[in-house]
């Protein structure tokens, strides 16, 4: 597994993640993100002992694109602080089935999480429970019944991208659990981390990282 470094420094590591590994281990027991890159760096830099590294935020499994782990506790503290005030900026690309009525909209739901299913759905904002979801979307472009969107996220629920879109009548390119009607099993879902932008822990200044996913199916229609 060839996971790409996109910025490292004493405080931050930036990397692309690859498409359907976990990103912390799981009952699969297969190869997660975590613990390969403890190992990278035990390896690299010759460390004995325990690699100090932390996640700080998730991407689905099937999802592929930038990540950022911290590599000291203060770093860890400040980056998890600031993805809480939503002080970090994040940037998707997704390939929807269908073409949005709007070319660029803000779209706002209550999501509840299933935990027995692992599934979330839109809800009222009254039920308990209940968290508020928030993004912007611009259409970038649209071809033969698929449109690829510029997401960018205000919230961070889970799967809550895939279900917004989903809950519109325009689930994910490729997304089994929110668009079994009309995904093939094997079609691999179309959602990448394209940017993210966060203020420096230690240094204070703005480190922005983007990733491009593959020029593959359905990314190379455009």
């Amino acid at each position: 597994m060839n996971v790409p470094i996109l910025y490292e420094d004493n405080h931050l590591l930036f990397v692309e993640k690859p498409v359907n590994m976990p990103v912390q281990e799981d009952q699969s027991k297969d190869q997660d993100l975590l613990n390969y890159l403890k190992e990278d760096i035990k390896v690299r830099y010759q460390k004995p002992g325990n690699v100090y590294l932390a996640l700080v935020h998730r991407l689905d499994r099937p999802v592929g694109g930038v990540m950022v782990f911290s590599k000291t506790s203060k770093a860890a503290s400040r980056l998890s602080d600031a993805i809480r005030r939503q002080a970090v900026e994040k940037k998707y690309l997704a390939v929807v089935r269908g073409v949005p009525d709007k070319k660029q909209a803000l779209l706002e739901d209550y999501l509840v999480k299933d935990k027995q299913e692992n599934k979330v759905y839109t809800t009222h904002s009254n039920t308990k429970n209940a968290k508020k979801a928030k993004l912007e979307y611009e259409v970038i472009g649209s071809n033969n019944h698929l449109s690829l969107l510029s997401i960018k996220l205000h919230t961070g629920r889970p799967h809550q991208i895939r279900v917004q879109f989903a809950s519109r009548n325009l689930p994910l390119y490729g997304d089994q659990k929110y668009g079994e009607k009309v995904n093939q099993p094997g079609e691999q879902i179309a959602l990448w981390s394209e940017m993210l932008a966060v203020e420096h822990p230690i240094k204070k200044e703005e480190i922005k990282i983007k990733s491009q996913p593959p020029n593959i199916f359905p990314w190379n229609l455009w």
